[in-house]
């Protein structure tokens, strides 16, 4: 075997994986058929759930700093401005990000690529891979290296994160239905003034589409995304003061481009894999599902394939779980990746459409919807869930189990456990959760009670007894988490087995069956972290 892990694709889908292996202790190889990384790319925004992946690779300071924040998103038709949603204020108790970051693909490929090095895995670019041959223990593949010259490798498993016109995929023979949408949008970075609110994503809808206008670093910088006008649809040549003045006479607002930096023009399908997982081979990212640019979901939901796979097979390659783990790869983003689809589809399909009835929609019905729907707290949290990615679950997964009944509104099997700050210490400081919970092993949080773990957990299992106190007990009912109640927590946060009284018993059950978790050979020490109580 040449390799446990290879890595198709270098995009931030395939660097994200190669990070999560490496950091775990399997070193991957990765190759990508491009000459290097991405230079300018469409994918711009970066949300919470994606900033606090970051934050335990180390990253999310570095992402802040080279991106620029979006506190709110401003909707405007006909002229003027008709919603606001301020993701800042709405989002300021539900994740350490509340906002949403712009920071283009070729920032977030460097970061990563950057952290990868730290790693000591390198790319291997302008190497394709032309053939795959699957084994009942191995895949063999064929790679065609720089100089023309080609060489046989073997490798345990095969990551497919190569695209929308993915080689793992077309070699394994899964099917990408689907189709293209029938408009041609365009991209521009420009340097603009007008009424646009700084700092904040501000959405133009207007009788023929929409604009997108997403602040950059520096002065008065903006990323403009739009349909291209009916008048040049059929052009094979157009540039940015081609499409400028629509641009200023949709929107209405005085706009004035002073620079145009980068313009292009693309074409937007909407696809998704037969299967994410074929034997030894797994499809991550825009090789397992495409779909259209609304609420910037693509890049992040690949980042999010790659999390949720990456601790399950360093896990299998270590020898710590039995293969049966990875099943729960598909399980669990195949339905992410479906409704994300069904949904941005509906959205997409309501604001391109050329009908009067969705023109009138678009410029007299959804602006005013929002704005009454963005009154309401339920709907406010409802929308920085979705669009942060933090209100994804796995409710459905087999590795999500209760015990007993939780509270409505108590965090459930499947979800990401809140992001809450607790004294962790009976008499000590407030603290962030987030912070102290590293992602290399599962978690036991036990309230109102002692936490206690089985032998057979050894260190991959780390035990929390979160003392009960006036301040604990606040945060907690507005959490809706009972005491007494435990969470069982998988490296990725979100929670594996839930119950109200521990039974140790059923831990290693769980993480035995379920997990499929090898008991070490010998444990010297178990290790139990007891705080307070």
């Amino acid at each position: 075997m040449h390799t446990h892990v290879l890595i198709v694709g270098a995009g931030p889908t395939g660097l994200m994986l190669a990070n999560q292996l490496a950091r775990r202790g399997v070193r991957p190889l990765v190759i990508d058929r491009h000459s290097g990384p991405a230079q300018q790319t469409r994918a711009m925004a970066v949300h919470a759930r994606t900033l606090e992946i970051y934050a335990k690779l180390g990253i999310a300071d570095r992402a802040v700093a080279l991106g620029q924040r979006g506190d709110a998103a401003n909707m405007w038709a006909e002229g003027r401005r008709s919603a606001r949603i301020p993701l800042g204020e709405i989002g300021q108790d539900l994740s350490p990000f509340p906002y949403v970051l712009m920071l283009g693909q070729d920032d977030n490929e460097r970061i990563l690529g950057e952290r990868l090095r730290e790693l000591g895995i390198h790319v291997q670019w302008n190497t394709e891979l032309v053939a795959l041959e699957q084994k009942s223990d191995r895949v063999d593949v064929e790679l065609k290296q720089p100089d023309g010259s080609t060489r046989r490798v073997s490798a345990a498993w095969v990551a497919g994160c190569d695209g929308s016109h993915s080689a793992v995929r077309e070699r394994c023979g899964v099917g990408f239905p689907g189709a293209p949408y029938e408009h041609t949008f365009f991209v521009a970075d420009t340097t603009a003034v007008g009424s646009m609110t700084p700092n904040e994503l501000n959405v133009y809808l207007w009788r023929d589409g929409f604009h997108l206008f997403f602040p950059m670093r520096g002065a008065n910088r903006w990323r403009v995304i739009g349909i291209l006008p009916k008048t040049l649809r059929n052009s094979d040549s157009v540039t940015f003061d081609d499409v400028a003045p629509s641009i200023v006479a949709e929107a209405g607002t005085g706009i004035h481009f002073r620079h145009c930096d980068w313009f292009s023009t693309y074409r937007i399908q909407h696809r998704s894999a037969e299967r994410f997982r074929d034997g030894r081979c797994f499809l991550l990212g825009d090789a397992a599902h495409i779909h259209s640019p609304m609420g910037g979901q693509g890049m992040n939901t690949g980042l999010q394939d790659a999390y949720n796979l990456g601790w399950k097979l360093a896990a299998v390659v270590k020898d710590d779980a039995g293969p049966a783990l990875l099943d729960s790869y598909a399980a669990e983003r195949m339905p992410v990746a479906q409704r994300l689809l069904d949904s941005t589809d509906r959205a997409f399909t309501l604001i391109v459409s050329d009908s009067w009835v969705a023109s009138l929609l678009r410029t007299r019905v959804i602006a005013k919807v929002a704005a009454t729907a963005m009154r309401l707290q339920r709907m406010r949290r409802l929308a920085f869930r979705t669009l942060s990615q933090i209100g994804i679950a796995y409710r459905e997964s087999g590795l999500s189990q209760s015990l007993a009944p939780l509270p409505e509104g108590a965090p459930q099997p499947g979800d990401r456990f809140p992001w809450l700050r607790l004294r962790l210490e009976a008499g000590g400081p407030v603290e962030d959760l987030y912070e102290r919970l590293d992602d290399e092993r599962f978690h036991l949080l036990s309230f109102g009670q002692r936490a206690e773990t089985p032998p057979s957990a050894g260190d991959m299992l780390r035990a929390w007894s979160v003392p009960s106190d006036a301040a604990n007990d606040e945060v907690l009912a507005r959490a809706g988490i009972a005491q007494p109640s435990f969470y069982l927590l998988r490296p990725d946060g979100h929670v594996g087995l839930a119950g109200t009284r521990l039974d140790v018993d059923q831990i290693s059950r769980y993480l035995a069956e379920r997990v499929g978790w090898r008991e070490p050979a010998a444990i010297a020490q178990v290790q139990h972290v007891r705080i307070g109580g």
